[in-house]
């Protein structure tokens, strides 16, 4: 049976929850979570994130506060071309301690509120209150913050729906449409043509 701090995601945290007001820092690659978007848009498992941050002692539990990053290698969504980018999200997560008490004061709900509200998202400690495990909190942050349509320019101006060239390279590039409604008119028009010449078959006699 695996140990909580035996993850590649755990952080000791053991030398700041033991009392409130205590602060330590987080600055390290963790590995992406499996199953971070699709083969189109997504983060491949394994693929280093880096986390740097600050995590705060409160009283009922611990504050992070941390800058994530991590490369993100796609294609447009208009033109396919490449694209080399990266993800940057600044979460601000709550870990509440477990309270021993079975039914805690009503100013340790306030406070636990006011936390909450504050950071919007909360996560289990482990060990006790040992480790912080960041597995579930990157996972939930990259899926969120993945762009569902990737671009290589906010202008990317895609490709031609007829032939595929790239518009980008391309910009005067263009195809005569003609309208379908008009289609069978021109090849009446062209019939009555036929008709009022008849010896004009586009050959020349002698």
């Amino acid at each position: 049976m695996s140990r909580p701090e035996d993850s590649p995601w755990a952080v000791s945290v053991a030398q700041v929850s033991t009392r409130a007001g205590q602060s330590t820092r987080v600055d390290r690659d963790f590995p992406t979570p499996e199953g971070i978007g699709d083969q189109v848009v997504g983060i491949p498992a394994g693929t280093p994130v880096h986390v740097e941050g600050n995590i705060d002692s409160l009283v009922d539990g611990l504050l992070l506060q941390a800058h994530i990053s991590v490369p993100l290698k796609t294609e447009c969504t208009r033109c396919l071309r490449p694209v080399d980018t990266s993800i940057q999200d600044d979460p601000v997560v709550f870990f509440p301690y477990k309270d021993p008490e079975p039914e805690p004061t009503h100013g340790k709900e306030e406070i636990l509120a006011e936390q909450e509200e504050a950071s919007g998202q909360t996560y289990p400690l482990a060990r006790g209150g040992a480790f912080m495990d960041l597995e579930a909190l990157l996972r939930d942050t990259l899926v969120e913050a993945l762009p569902l349509q990737p671009l290589c320019r906010p202008d990317c101006r895609g490709l031609c729906p007829q032939c595929g060239m790239d518009l980008n390279d391309h910009p005067d590039h263009h195809h005569e449409i003609m309208d379908d409604r008009w289609a069978a008119l021109e090849g009446l028009k062209q019939r009555l043509e036929q008709e009022e010449n008849p010896g004009n078959d586009g050959q020349t006699g002698e």
